[in-house]
């Protein structure tokens, strides 16, 4: 509510975007947090651990099973919360997949794609074909000679 004065509105009151449509950056602590400078701090160092210890975990998750990916993707918008080099990250992130989700949405590129993934099942069809008729269904450390 714009009242004429000539203070800045309140941050916890909503976050407001800019004119493309994202939101602004900066950090996204509620109001009584940025306005004490040693509980700012201690917010975003809170942040910085709890968003590292995500971004941690996905990085172990990337050779062990999970999601190492998304877990990653969570680290960086737990960070992006209070820190603004982690809100560009993540902008651009979103650019990029969005770019990439309507280059596979293009009809040329779905076709090729079908394409391929149709080739490569008939090679790998033929392939065991090969295997079978040579070796019937046996697995080869059980093969007699």
């Amino acid at each position: 509510m714009n009242t004429g004065s000539d203070e800045a509105a309140d941050p916890a009151a909503g976050v407001e975007e800019d004119a493309s449509g994202a939101k602004p950056l900066g950090s996204r602590a509620p109001g009584f947090i940025q306005e004490r400078r040693a509980l700012h701090l201690s917010w975003q160092v809170g942040v910085f651990v709890v968003g590292l210890a995500v971004v941690g975990a996905g990085i172990v998750m990337l050779p062990l099973p999970g999601p190492g990916w998304l877990v990653i993707f969570g680290g960086m918008a737990i960070w992006a919360t209070e820190f603004v080099w982690a809100q560009l990250v993540l902008r651009w992130t979103k650019r990029k997949v969005t770019e990439a989700t309507q280059r596979a949405l293009d009809p040329r590129v779905r076709r090729r794609n079908i394409i391929l993934t149709t080739v490569g099942l008939v090679i790998i069809a033929v392939l065991v074909a090969v295997y079978v008729w040579k070796f019937g269904l046996e697995m080869p450390w059980k093969i007699k000679q």
